[in-house]
């Protein structure tokens, strides 16, 4: 799976930079979201966007990172990964 960057650029997906993300939000947000849990949020936004269409859009990955959070129950977490990736 493949992402365009917003600069134009496409690049592999790599979910250790979702992780990354996550961590830091829940960090920020107070929340304590483990690695494991953030991990497992990133291969199930990989699942969920592989499964219709091989190029996405930055904007697509962090929608759907935000609902992944959103439905765990990381709502403070989710908002500010959203507000960090606009």
């Amino acid at each position: 799976m493949k992402i365009t960057k917003r600069n134009g650029n496409v690049v592999v997906y790599d979910d250790e930079k979702i992780i990354q993300s996550i961590l830091k939000a829940s960090a920020v947000a107070g929340e304590e979201v483990s690695e494991k849990t953030a991990a497992y949020i990133a291969g199930e936004v990989f699942a969920r966007l592989s499964a219709s269409e091989d190029i996405f859009s930055t904007e697509d990955v962090r929608k759907c990172v935000y609902k992944a959070l959103y439905h765990k129950g990381y709502t403070q977490t989710a908002k500010i990964y959203a507000e960090y990736k606009k």
